[in-house]
């Protein structure tokens, strides 16, 4: 008599039903969405080069402090050094986009906001859940036809 019993290897995972071929991981940036693609890619896998390509040399970055009152506001090298420390700092982020509240677009620049949801685990004890939305303003590249964020104005009530 033989019992066959079933075996699941770690190291040859069950193929993923749900993707999509056609819809390639990293964007070419040459669209809107592409931007929005390749922002939760950076996160998803902490690609400081992947988010890097995104900001703009004259990138700025606003949020409201609340505990104080004002804004605060800083520029490109400041925003890859603080996302460098959050890649660092964290286990995991999870960020999904959700709707599109507003989108105005021409031929070079645009303009969306946009909610999403962010998860980031420190440890399996500290996960910080961050719902909230974007305010982006883009511009695209005449010469490489590529769409990179220069100012962010973060609308979370964080």
């Amino acid at each position: 008599m033989f019992i066959t019993v079933g075996c699941k290897n770690p190291f040859a995972p069950k193929f993923d039903e749900n993707y999509d071929e056609n819809k390639p991981p990293l964007s070419d940036l040459s669209t809107i969405e592409g931007v929005f693609q390749n922002f939760q890619y950076a996160y998803t896998f902490k690609d400081t080069l992947v988010y890097g390509r995104l900001i703009a040399p004259d990138f700025i970055f606003t949020y409201r402090d609340y505990d104080n009152g004002f804004d605060v506001s800083w520029s490109r090298d400041t925003e890859i050094r603080t996302t460098y420390g959050l890649f660092q700092n964290s286990q995991r982020l999870d960020l999904i986009w959700n709707n599109i509240v507003l989108s105005t677009e021409d031929s070079l620049t645009a303009n969306v906001i946009r909610s999403f949801n962010l998860n980031i685990t420190f440890n399996p004890t500290d996960v910080v859940r961050i719902d909230g939305r974007v305010n982006l303003s883009l511009r695209k590249d005449v010469e490489s036809n590529k769409w990179q964020i220069t100012r962010w104005i973060d609308e979370s009530n964080f």
